[in-house]
């Protein structure tokens, strides 16, 4: 318990009266008897603060939210004493997280239920907890304050943002790839697996025609085909250092988990299975291939506390464990921040893989780079900045240029183009059969 103002200021008036007392100004026994009606009466009133119970508080919070939208906690207290409680009350969220609503002041009366509302905003993914309440109660004479901890602890999930998943997910293959901003060409009955017959129409190419069928029905029956189903594709997230860069406020991480989600959507829409295999350092973190509606919540529980560490990423450990776990060919989707120090290891990490696989290397872009290169001064310093970002940009080309000369189906893209190439990339793949 802490002294309220109301009890320091009668301490404070006893004290005055002291020193009135010392001067001969006022009559020492009333001054003592003021002194002991302040002690019984901070005394008693101390008591029954100690010795009234807390209120009841049930917590309702949803065990996931996704980062960045306002989530909403709701706080239902219930008075468990017949006198009507002053409190002061503050939810122990987590740490740095945005909060609107909180703390509060209110009047708890004898048998009533309030429930309170309040927002906070994730500032990052991964597991937090709610660590109880911090509540403050005044006596009821108002002596004392008493500081408490009431509730349970709740346990949230913090997502990557899923709402653009949600809108994905009720648009067709074609519109939610252009929607984030993937450039489709469109082709009639150019997939691997055949679909259905239909009639001729002008444009066909004459070895789609199904002569059998058009001698049956005597016109011209086309055969329909589309993109083969039941393959499998693996996304290979880079970890490490690299990663930390930081675009439009967000580490170049939650860039590529963002877009890996939304190429592991049409994917799976298009009844393909996706894995994941996550390097940081030596240490890998693997989701088999999974395929179906419950894909994607797979994905989203195995992927949503990953976060950049500050290690260099291992490649050819990373393309070791991959081998070892994935026995079935698959398009590899690498995504990481290729870098000329990266050549020799990159290569050979990327050979392995093509052996059994078909490997796409995609290479983030940092845009402040690309900035620094353009930028235009007279003063040396600029100049020198300005050449040295240059320099780094074509040794970073001279990489990919190499790994394309062998073969690497290889992409360079800054964070913004990310989902787009990445979806259409895939899609080609696809109708061209390649996999």
């Amino acid at each position: 318990m802490r002294p309220a103002p109301l009890l320091l200021w009668l301490l404070a008036g006893w004290t005055v009266l002291g020193v009135l007392a010392s001067l001969g100004w006022l009559p020492l026994p009333t001054w003592l008897a003021c002194g002991l009606a302040v002690a019984m009466l901070a005394l008693f009133d101390g008591w029954r603060l100690r010795r009234a119970p807390s209120p009841q508080l049930q917590r309702e919070v949803a065990p996931v939210m996704p980062l960045g939208p306002e989530a909403r906690v709701s706080l239902r207290l219930r008075a468990v004493t017949r006198r009507t409680q002053q409190l002061r009350l503050h939810d122990l969220h987590p740490g740095g997280w945005t909060v609107r609503g909180m703390p509060r002041k209110l009047s708890l009366q004898s048998g009533n239920e309030l429930l309170l509302d309040y927002t906070v905003t994730p500032d990052a993914r991964g597991q937090f907890s709610f660590d109880g309440c911090h509540l403050q109660l005044r006596s009821p004479w108002y002596c004392w304050t008493s500081r408490r901890v009431i509730g349970a602890t709740s346990t949230v999930k913090v997502y990557p943002n899923f709402a653009s998943l949600a809108e994905l997910a009720g648009l067709s293959v074609e519109l939610a790839s252009r929607s984030v901003g993937a450039r489709l060409q469109r082709r009639r009955g150019e997939g691997t697996e055949f679909q259905e017959l239909r009639d001729y129409r002008v444009g066909d190419s004459l070895r789609k025609i199904d002569w059998k069928a058009t001698a049956r029905s005597n016109r011209l029956i086309s055969r329909e085909y589309r993109d083969e189903r039941n393959q499998q594709v693996v996304l290979m997230l880079d970890c490490g250092r690299r990663m930390l860069a930081q675009d439009d406020h967000l580490a170049h991480f939650d860039h590529v988990l963002n877009a890996s989600l939304a190429l592991a959507s049409i994917a799976l829409r298009q009844g393909d299975a996706v894995g994941m295999l996550a390097c940081t350092g030596q240490q890998q973190r693997w989701l088999p291939p999974q395929q179906g509606s419950g894909g994607m919540d797979m994905l989203l529980a195995a992927g949503y506390d990953l976060q950049a560490m500050p290690l260099a990423t291992d490649y050819l450990a990373a393309a070791s464990a991959l081998q070892a776990h994935q026995q079935r060919r698959a398009l590899i989707v690498l995504i990481t921040n290729v870098r000329d120090e990266d050549d020799a290891e990159l290569r050979a990490a990327v050979a392995m893989l093509a052996q059994r696989h078909l490997v796409m290397l995609v290479s983030l872009r940092e845009v402040a780079l690309d900035r620094v290169a353009a930028e235009a001064g007279d003063s040396l310093e600029t100049g020198i900045r300005s050449a040295a970002a240059m320099h780094y940009l074509s040794e970073r080309e001279r990489v990919h240029e190499g790994l394309r000369r062998e073969g690497v189906n290889t992409l360079d893209v800054s964070c913004g183009e990310l989902s787009g190439a990445l979806i259409e990339r895939y899609l080609s793949v696809k109708r061209g059969g390649r996999l």
